[in-house]
């Protein structure tokens, strides 16, 4: 296949299945970091409803102090209202990402390819944890109704936010954000693209 282009998107789509495999299996371990990251913006900004943040695979659990609907009383000091975060729905941006190096990179020079592996993994770390929290925050402010929401203290403009930063963390961080990492990352194989592109005059 002569044409850069079409050679490109070509080998992106082969890794493509290969890199969502590897991430579907290791997503337990890749996202450790999470965890720890969303504990933290827990401790720092919601310290007083959340207690913890638990992780089984791939799943986040937000264990907070709110009591559920049909309670009356807190029981034993345990955490009432928990809510699940499915990590997977706002870490795929990272397989797309690999895909993507994957066919700019190539597997010859494998420390530069595992250099750049591993600063998308990185940099896409926080905007993954947005998506996450903001998931646990929108349970607690919107979908499990006013009995719950009421005990949060959000007001109906942090609840918008909560809303939009909901949205924003599910359709446009995972995948705007890992394309933009790639593109910071492979300047010189975007060059050598461009040039390609213009001579084969298209």
């Amino acid at each position: 296949m002569r044409h850069p282009l079409a050679r490109f998107v070509v080998i992106v789509v082969a890794w493509l299945p290969v890199c969502f495999a590897i991430w579907y299996f290791t997503a337990p371990l890749l996202t450790v970091p999470l965890q720890w990251l969303a504990l933290a913006v827990a401790k720092a900004g919601f310290s007083d409803m959340i207690l913890d943040v638990e992780k089984s695979g791939s799943l986040f659990s937000f264990i907070t102090n709110l009591r559920p609907a049909s309670a009356t009383s807190f029981s034993g000091g345990k955490a009432a209202v928990v809510v699940d975060a499915r990590s997977l729905v706002y870490t795929y941006g990272l397989p797309l990402f690999a895909a993507l190096t994957l066919a700019a990179t190539g597997l010859k020079n494998g420390a530069r390819l595992a250099k750049v592996l591993a600063i998308g993994y990185v940099v896409l770390l926080p905007f993954q944890t947005w998506g996450i929290f903001a998931d646990a925050l929108k349970q607690l402010a919107i979908t499990m109704g006013p009995a719950i929401s009421s005990q949060t203290g959000f007001s109906s403009f942090q609840r918008e936010v909560i809303a939009f930063a909901y949205q924003f963390g599910t359709l446009i961080l995972p995948t705007v954000i890992p394309a933009i990492v790639w593109v910071l990352t492979q300047r010189p194989f975007l060059e050598q693209m461009s040039q390609d592109l213009a001579e084969t005059g298209k």
